[in-house]
């Protein structure tokens, strides 16, 4: 399999991976035989390196064949009560009840984290709910608001500005920082929206 690895600053690396599974991969191989990296960021087909001193030679990256590793399952509580459901639902050209039960009956998986800490961005949803964002984003979106936009689903952890389509809320805490790790969901975790 084929990398391309490209300077980022003068302490880190970008590694080009050819979809998210195999950069979730690749960062989870790193994070267990690189004690010498600083950090290791998962992007959509990314993985950011960092070090300290040194520059670290990553010679040739190889993801031996091996049974897939599926992420941790978490379910998510959510109250489908979002301003955008009813839009959502003229957009798709399915009613309220069938965005959540599509949005409830799909898994999806934590394909990077960004925008803000514990942001994860799901991959996997149903291809139905596949709505552009809006065309004027809000100014503020209440933390723990569950959103769809594009192939995405996610969690806004924390109050913000937002253009993703609203589709309810949840009392789980994405991000805490006294907690260990501070973010609830990491690359690769499946996750399940449940509505009570």
């Amino acid at each position: 399999m084929s990398y391309e690895i490209r300077p980022a600053g003068d302490r880190g690396s970008l590694i080009e991976a050819p979809d998210n599974a195999t950069a979730v991969r690749l960062a989870r191989l790193l994070r267990a035989e690189r004690s010498d990296l600083v950090d290791i960021v998962v992007g959509h087909t990314t993985v950011l390196v960092t070090w300290a001193a040194e520059p670290a030679d990553l010679g040739e990256l190889v993801l031996m064949p091996e049974p897939e590793q599926p992420g941790r399952p978490v379910e998510i509580p959510v109250v489908y009560n979002g301003p955008d459901l009813e839009e959502v639902a003229r957009l798709t050209g399915l009613s309220q009840e069938e965005v959540v039960a599509r949005h409830t009956g799909a898994e999806h998986v934590a394909a990077f984290l960004g925008f803000q800490p514990g942001f994860a961005y799901l991959t996997g949803g149903d291809e139905l709910l596949h709505v552009p964002r809006r065309e004027v984003p809000r100014t503020r979106v209440p933390g723990g608001t569950v959103a769809i936009a594009g192939p995405y689903s996610g969690v806004y952890p924390r109050d913000s500005p937002g253009g993703w389509r609203l589709l309810g809320s949840t009392t789980a805490a994405m991000f805490d920082p006294a907690r260990e790790p501070p973010a609830l969901l990491a690359p690769g975790d499946r996750v399940r929206f449940v509505a009570p």
